[in-house]
């Protein structure tokens, strides 16, 4: 399938994963018929729901719209699905075009001049800002977004007729960004991950370095200061940024406005400086995101004034830093980090911006698979906690893993004051553990926990 331009009706199978349902909603708004199976409902579900989206939660052929005409229907699937899955299965024998959520997501951006973010870490984040940025431009863009953005409320912008950019995340999962031909990319990180995809580091860098070789003739690539990649892989004009390294851009005269809490800076760039940058949404690797950000929203025509609104109004991305609560004693914040590298990036932040003051973290750990693959790394990361607290870990899409747990990170980790319990236990141990700060972190459920921990919280003397 080379475009999409016949296709009248969408059903899809796993619509409320947030790449899935950002599609969908796309989808929607362009005027075709929508439809979709997901596993249980969820406040993105429900959204979909009341923007008239058709979504069931039983695997069930006889939901799947009998009216459609397959020459003009396309089915959308989840790498996350099992094999045995029925509807799956019903499609995979029909006259129907089934297509992997990438390959759908590269048809939909390629028709556009895309900017790409990939990266192991701060891909939602960056993209968000590139997008929040853009949107201050006359022209605006379109976006793809890996979570929910505070500032527009959903995962998904609308391009104008007359926007010629389209901001999506690469996502190295399941080499799916190798559907991507974007004119602007940036690389944040390659650390290994989804080892249970590649098997080895050296596998991830491959794909990366086939993903710098798609972007367009007169390009542009820009790369965190630090990773390495072969650049004679891409065609790509090659820039480099950094949070306060030597690099075409990166910060100047950064610091920490303590009355407001927020980082002030300039960023240096290429063709001169975009003076007295500021930074509402908190965290120092937030900085780092956002000057990744401004090298491409410059490198997309954003004058320095769009950059600076686009920074200082940025709200920040559900999960991501996301602060649930504040009183004069406690603070909440919850956060998506999954992975050794981002636990250390959030909890440096963390100490930065709350020097002195007693941080409780309570992590839950994402995949067997992961776990068994970091688990001397996730315990550096969680001893630099005060006191840190690991509950059962979240499966997602794998089946267990024979002697692979959360106790196998506990029994690595050199912090004295580490637990090892179920969800109600935790709570029950924020009742009477001694903190300033708490952190719940993870790219499971552990999110669902926000509303008892903030109402723990405020009945806390």
């Amino acid at each position: 399938m080379k475009n999409l331009q016949h296709i009248k009706n969408v059903y899809f199978l796993g619509i409320g994963g947030i790449g899935m349902s950002a599609l969908a909603r796309y989808f929607k708004f362009t005027g075709r018929n929508v439809a979709g199976y997901d596993r249980t409902p969820t406040p993105l579900t429900e959204a979909m729901q009341k923007e008239g989206i058709d979504v069931h939660f039983e695997d069930d052929i006889r939901k799947i719209p009998s009216n459609w005409n397959p020459a003009t229907t396309l089915a959308v699937f989840t790498p996350a699905l099992p094999d045995e899955h029925k509807e799956l299965s019903w499609f995979r024998e029909k006259p129907i075009g089934l297509l992997k959520r990438a390959k759908v997501l590269g048809l939909v951006c390629n028709e556009r001049s895309g900017i790409a973010v990939a990266g192991t870490h701060g891909k939602t984040t960056m993209s968000t800002m590139v997008a929040n940025i853009l949107n201050k431009t006359s022209k605006g863009c379109g976006a793809f977004l890996g979570g929910i953005s505070k500032n527009f409320g959903t995962n998904l912008l609308l391009p104008k007729v007359e926007s010629p950019w389209i901001v999506a995340e690469a996502d190295e999962f399941d080499r799916s960004f190798l559907h991507l031909t974007p004119q602007l990319a940036l690389i944040t990180s390659i650390d290994a991950d989804h080892l249970d995809i590649y098997g080895a580091k050296d596998k991830i860098v491959e794909s990366f370095e086939k993903f710098i070789s798609q972007i367009l003739p007169g390009g542009s690539l820009v790369v965190k200061k630090g990773v390495e990649i072969n650049a004679e892989k891409t065609s790509a004009k090659i820039y480099s940024y950094s949070l306060n390294k030597e690099a075409d851009f990166t910060t100047e005269n950064l610091h920490l406005n303590s009355e407001g809490g927020f980082y002030q800076f300039d960023v240096k760039t290429p063709e001169g400086v975009i003076k007295d940058c500021k930074m509402n949404y908190p965290g120092l690797l937030n900085v780092e995101n956002a000057v990744g950000a401004v090298s491409l929203a410059f490198l997309a025509g954003a004058t320095p004034e769009e950059i600076r609104e686009g920074l200082e109004d940025y709200q920040g991305v559900v999960r991501r830093f996301d602060v649930h609560f504040k009183n004069e004693k406690y603070i909440y914040i919850d956060d998506y980090a999954h992975h050794p590298e981002e636990l250390k990036a959030f909890i440096s932040s963390l100490k930065e911006l709350y020097k002195g003051r007693k941080i409780i973290g309570a992590f839950q750990p994402h995949l067997y698979s992961r776990t068994r693959d970091f688990s001397a790394e996730f315990a550096e990361s969680l001893d630099m906690l005060d006191t840190a607290i690991l509950i059962p870990l979240y499966p997602a899409r794998e089946e267990p893993i024979k002697g692979i747990s959360s106790e196998i990170i506990y029994n690595q980790m050199k912090n004295k004051n580490k637990y090892l319990v179920s969800k109600d236990e935790m709570l029950e141990l924020l009742k009477k553990e001694d903190f300033d700060i708490v952190v719940t972190m993870g790219a499971g459920d552990i999110d669902r926990m926000a509303n008892d921990i903030v109402e723990t919280l405020k009945t806390k003397v």
